[in-house]
């Protein structure tokens, strides 16, 4: 029809990611959102975002907001929608209201569609009438022969009414599904469903055809659950004579325990798992794996990589499993290929979260050939991006964070593979406060005993007189140390661990000792000393200060 959408068979590409502002963006409607974007992305097409806001009593501002928050995080910018507009805008449901009663009214004129009178009172009765424990009702159709004449008199008088579908009274829905295949549902099945609502509202299905015609979307990517819809939304495509978009139906994702994703299984949000310190590009790599595979055993891929090797044809039919495990994994193998300076502006937000950043102290270290000064670097000075200040003000304020910058770099060096990213910044804490937590079993097993304080105080000595503090003479004096006690290396070793970090587990000892600097390390052996002088163990907390009367 003239001035109607007809998006021809060789149009541009255009898909549509329409979240419902009713809470969180959550796991699988990020997944949804990303597959359209990497088909958009693969394909040279549009990616429209599309806020689908007309549960009125749920939709909030909020909602809109923390949707596209949660987008901007993982990189899925959108080339029409809200903050960027385009040609087929409004891009929220609630400004579209005009384009559905036109299009509803169109319906009732042809004939596609009919005014129903019934109302709520009259159909509860049917429901009972037809199905006396309850259940289903299908509409028997009784206004569907309501003469156009006398709806429009009613309509007219105010009478309230809804607006439905007449539906095929016989035949197939069947469409190619870009995901599962052929599918088809008999017509017969469905009813004379509602377009528009009495307060004329649409619904679902109405809007989000008519949305999809008027944006000239060419393939609809979404969820399986949506399958039911598709025969309704077909029907509609037809009465309205708008030329039917592909689909492809996503299968669900489901937790371990095979059951539908849910609160129950941990955090679904995705800015629950920013919060937990997820990078952004492992969240991305791990939603592309939730029902797709590059059809190889690989898993690992920049967002670039993705795009390359997108295709629907090789999204699985069979449920993905959700396996925070696995993502974690993930978050660790993007954590290891990020450069020093990514990794610092990743870091500190979570530092400061835990209480780890300002340091609550400062380690006196000398440079040496274990630390490598890089300060001033132009990746080093990519941290500077987290203030909001001058190039002058950033090397001023909290001056810490270009001189600290180089012993961060070591620290995480030193932790190696047992760092995987922010989540696990609590792991940095005995490099930077005092108040780490102790582990009362490693206390109880190395900070005990009548040896103990007179070990650690002579170590703190040992070290506290050394001209270069740095692993090599530190191990040094610490075997020489021990030779003179009589004992093993080991038993000067087990309770300075213990002493300097809360934990029987560390990196290697002597890179922990040069790390933490001269002052702080003579500091916490004396301070361990004190502990195992008086037999006390400490709880599973903030490290309680050294008993008076003791350094």
């Amino acid at each position: 029809m003239p001035g109607k959408p007809q998006p021809a068979k060789n149009a541009p590409v255009r898909v549509r990611f329409a979240p419902s502002p009713t809470g969180h963006l959550h796991v699988g409607g990020a997944r949804t959102g990303l597959f359209n974007w990497l088909f958009a992305r693969k394909l040279g097409g549009a990616f429209v975002l599309r806020i689908e806001d007309t549960d009125a009593q749920r939709s909030t501002e909020e909602s809109t907001r923390g949707i596209l928050e949660s987008l901007q995080w993982l990189g899925l910018d959108w080339d029409e929608g809200p903050g960027v507009g385009g040609d087929f805008g409004p891009y929220q449901q609630t400004r579209r209201n005009v384009l559905y009663r036109a299009e509803a009214e169109r319906l009732v004129r042809e004939g596609r569609a009919y005014r129903c009178f019934c109302t709520r009172d009259v159909l509860e009765a049917r429901r009972g009438e037809a199905a006396p424990g309850g259940g289903a009702l299908r509409y028997d159709g009784r206004c569907a022969g309501i003469e156009p004449e006398a709806s429009e008199r009613r309509a007219t008088a105010g009478e309230a009414y809804v607006v439905r579908l007449r539906m095929p009274q016989s035949g197939e829905a069947r469409w190619l599904d870009l995901c599962r295949g052929p599918l088809a549902f008999a017509l017969t099945e469905f009813d004379d469903f509602v377009l528009l609502k009495s307060d004329g509202q649409p619904t679902y299905n109405f809007a989000v055809v008519v949305d999809d015609a008027k944006m000239r979307i060419s393939h609809v990517i979404r969820g399986d659950d949506h399958i039911s819809n598709t025969p309704k939304q077909l029907a509609l495509f037809d009465a309205l004579k708008f030329q039917r978009p592909e689909f492809a139906h996503l299968p669900m994702i489901i937790g371990a325990d095979k059951t539908r994703l849910s609160k129950r299984h941990g955090a679904t949000s995705v800015m629950a798992f920013r919060d937990l310190g997820i990078l952004p590009q492992a969240m991305v790599n791990y939603l592309a794996l939730l029902g797709w595979s590059a059809g190889d055993d690989r898993e690992v891929f920049t967002r670039e990589e993705l795009v390359s090797y997108f295709a629907l044809d090789k999204v699985s039919r069979n449920p993905a499993v959700f396996d925070v495990q696995k993502l974690e994994w993930m978050n660790r193998e993007h954590w290891n290929q990020l450069p020093f300076g990514e990794k610092v502006q990743a870091l500190l937000p979570a530092m400061r979260q835990h209480g780890l950043w300002p340091p609550g102290f400062r380690a006196d270290l000398a440079a040496g050939p274990h630390l490598r000064v890089v300060s001033g670097s132009p990746e080093d000075k990519v941290a500077g991006s987290i203030y909001p200040v001058s190039e002058e003000e950033w090397l001023q304020e909290e001056p810490t964070l270009a001189d600290e910058l180089p012993r961060l770099r070591l620290v995480l060096e030193v932790l190696g593979n047992r760092f995987g990213g922010p989540h696990d910044a609590p792991l940095l804490a005995y490099f930077y406060t005092d108040q780490f937590p102790f582990d009362p079993a490693a206390v109880a097993k190395h900070l005990h005993g009548e040896a103990v304080p007179a070990r650690l105080r002579a170590l703190a000595d040992r070290f506290e007189a050394l001209r270069h503090f740095t692993p090599e003479p530190l191990e040094a004096a610490l075997r020489e140390l021990a030779t003179g006690l009589g004992v093993k290396a080991g038993e000067l070793i087990h309770p300075a661990r213990v002493a300097l970090t809360g934990q029987v587990v560390s990196p290697g000892i002597f890179d922990v000792v040069a790390l933490l600097g001269r002052s702080k390390t003579v500091e916490r052996l004396r301070r361990g000393a004190a502990i195992a002088e008086h037999d006390r163990a400490l709880p599973p907390g903030p490290a309680a200060p050294a008993p008076q009367g003791h350094p």
